[in-house]
């Protein structure tokens, strides 16, 4: 599942701008806000389980995640953060080479959901944070920032930490909104823990795959 690219001062009277941003709403705050919509993802391979996060989009518990976590498994169990458990449907697998799917489950009352970003506003130095499961910590809170974007490769970087487990989980921005789906780390000697380089599928991305299944 995990290969060399893993499928996770002085003062100066002027400060760069992104050092701010992240007091539009404390991190704290903005957690508390965004992680009751943050999923574990969890199937059952013939050589064990498959383990990663989900976000839920919208509250009738339609979940966007990667799907490289449910591939060849079966009885894809989602865990709420409260720890209530559900079976999860495939509601739309999208070409394998996006590594995008949507689930569904079905929950007797309206879910919390984690907003859509727009990832063409983002630039390198950007705070962003990221909630996923690695290694099954469910709930797990890094802090970073956009390392890189490779425009060619559609894919942002960050330095906010991701581990195995995280995949499927959002790249947000200081707003609490999704700007990407995190996706893999660089793993260069073959150690699956993170190293400060992950990767994360540009939300717009995503949304123009959903868009071309809805036409």
């Amino acid at each position: 599942m995990f290969r060399k690219i893993i499928l996770l001062t002085a003062l100066f009277t002027f400060l760069p701008a992104y050092s701010f941003e992240i007091h539009h709403e404390s991190i704290r705050a903005l957690y508390e806000r965004i992680n009751p919509a943050i999923v574990s993802v969890d199937t059952q391979l013939n050589d064990g389980v498959s383990c990663g996060t989900g976000c839920i989009i919208d509250n009738n518990g339609t979940i966007l995640t990667s799907a490289h976590i449910i591939e060849d498994g079966k009885d894809i169990i989602v865990t709420m953060s409260n720890g209530e458990d559900y079976k999860a449907n495939i509601l739309k697998k999208f070409d394998k080479n996006k590594d995008i799917v949507l689930l569904k489950i079905s929950v007797p009352y309206p879910l919390k959901t984690v907003k859509l970003g727009d990832s063409s506003k983002i630039k390198v130095g950007d705070s962003v944070l990221a909630i996923g499961n690695p290694f099954g910590f469910n709930g797990t809170l890094t802090k970073g920032i956009i390392s890189r974007i490779d425009y060619f490769k559609n894919r942002i970087q960050t330095d906010a930490a991701i581990n195995p487990g995280s995949s499927g989980g959002p790249l947000l921005n200081t707003h609490g909104e999704i700007i990407g789906i995190n996706q893999a780390i660089y793993n260069p000697d073959n150690n699956i823990s993170n190293i400060g380089i992950g990767f994360a599928t540009p939300v717009n991305l995503i949304k123009e795959y959903m868009a071309e299944e809805n036409e």
